[in-house]
């Protein structure tokens, strides 16, 4: 892109954040708050461009300066902690989530892809099962003993384990987009193999209902999150291999602060999942009561994701309102 284009192109982002940042200095509503901080970091990431292909043009230097000037502001008016949390995990994480939902769900399809791969070379051949799973895994399921009167287990401990192990497996699968996707591939896949073929062993043993039984009520949140992870490692890989227009350098920086904004909002799932997975899984309660949860979760979620989305459209209203 030339110089003029580029000026020509931004322009109007530009003297839109000059007004915006004199609007907040006299007037300080959630409407101009939420535009402000949209056009600042769309205009953070112009400079970035301008600091790559222009580094010596003026045009580099008055970015610098209004940016600048909005990062003062926008740090002497921020609002209290809990108001920020409030407003990524009510609307900014939903936004997130669609707009790289195809993301998501080519994460998902890949997870499934293995999980269904195993699960039909395991009921049609049981003993490809010991060169699927690890043999540890192997040698601690016993099929047969599923539902009966559980062992009496740490819960805190084991929720903690099991939170912690989820949120390696979303990071490794978020990190992996660095290397333009493959470890998310493989993560996603690889998970998907060991889901799949555990299915296939209960399945063997006529004992599906009881095994999914243990595993939905925290699987509908865990899985969500480990492919909101997947995707944005997916995504983050796309741009850097297919960089459009822009440099891989400032695809990576852009695609990085998206993909960490995702992880981050994924924290909460995983955390909700873990405490599910440490006390109800393993509890005295009936199978059916267990589905019950998982139904529960997923009416949750969905609820969450169209609140969010309202919430979205009418921040979006009072924005063209000013």
């Amino acid at each position: 892109m030339q110089i003029n284009q580029f000026i020509k192109q931004n322009r109007e982002d530009w003297e839109r954040l000059e007004t915006l940042i004199t609007q907040l200095q006299k007037k300080k509503s959630y409407a101009v708050i939420e535009e402000f901080q949209h056009t600042y970091q769309k205009v953070a990431r112009q400079l970035s461009y301008s600091q790559t292909y222009f580094p010596n043009d003026n045009v580099t230097n008055y970015l610098n300066e209004i940016v600048a000037k909005a990062h003062n502001v926008l740090y002497q008016s921020q609002q209290s902690s809990w108001k920020q949390a409030y407003h990524f995990f009510s609307a900014k994480f939903v936004g997130l989530l669609l707009e790289q939902w195809k993301a998501i769900v080519i994460a998902m399809l890949l997870f499934f892809l293995g999980a269904l791969a195993s699960f039909i070379a395991v009921i049609e051949n049981p003993s490809h099962l010991y060169g699927i799973l690890p043999g540890e895994m192997v040698q601690s399921v016993e099929p047969a003993s599923l539902g009966e009167d559980p062992q009496p287990v740490d819960a805190p401990v084991m929720s903690a384990e099991i939170m912690t192990n989820n949120i390696q497996v979303a990071i490794l699968a978020f990190a992996g987009g660095i290397t333009l996707g493959i470890l998310t591939v493989y993560v996603l896949i690889y998970n998907g193999i060991l889901v799949g073929a555990l299915a296939g062993l209960f399945w063997n043993y006529s004992n599906s209902y009881s095994f999914w039984a243990y595993i939905v009520p925290h699987g509908v949140i865990e899985l969500l999150a480990i492919f909101i992870a997947g995707g944005a490692g997916l995504l983050m890989g796309y741009k850097i291999f297919v960089p459009g227009d822009h440099s891989r350098g400032y695809q990576l920086k852009v695609q990085t602060v998206r993909s960490v904004q995702l992880l981050l909002g994924t924290i909460p799932l995983f955390i909700i999942a873990g405490i599910i997975e440490g006390y109800i899984t393993p509890a005295d309660i009936s199978l059916e009561m267990k589905y019950a949860v998982a139904i529960i979760t997923a009416v949750g979620l969905l609820s969450y994701m169209i609140a969010g989305h309202f919430l979205l459209r009418k921040r979006a209203l009072q924005h063209s309102s000013i």
